[in-house]
């Protein structure tokens, strides 16, 4: 995983639109931030959107591809995130669509979530 901070200032100028946002480093990739909750990774110059139910279908259509990588013990491991389809790489407001669908997909999992405790 590696995340170049000159990629981090052409996604935040690419998805402009969808408002205020936050990119922060972790694991040697970034998570993109937006209301407080993680919608899209960046690793490798690839934008991976949050994915669910409700979107994987369309980012499927779309060619999108599944992030995965191989633990220590071998296992392929996959996460819910999706590759940016190829058409919004150049579009920036399809870049925008798909990162709102996938901010609600996050929206979704959080809300699935049970409050802590204090």
């Amino acid at each position: 995983m590696a995340y170049d901070p000159a990629f981090g200032a052409w996604v935040r100028e690419h998805l402009s639109g969808l408002g205020p946002m936050e990119i922060k480093p972790m694991f040697g990739a970034a998570g993109v931030y937006a209301d407080g909750l993680i919608f899209a990774l960046l690793d490798d110059g690839v934008i991976w959107m949050k994915a669910d139910e409700e979107n994987r279908p369309a980012l499927e259509a779309e060619g999108a591809r599944q992030i995965s990588y191989t633990a220590k013990d071998g296992k392929v491991m996959v996460m819910p995130y999706w590759s940016l389809p190829d058409s919004a790489v150049d579009d920036p407001d399809e870049a925008v669509d798909w990162a709102r669908r996938s901010l609600e997909a996050a929206r979704r999992k959080a809300a699935l979530k049970k409050p802590r405790k204090r």
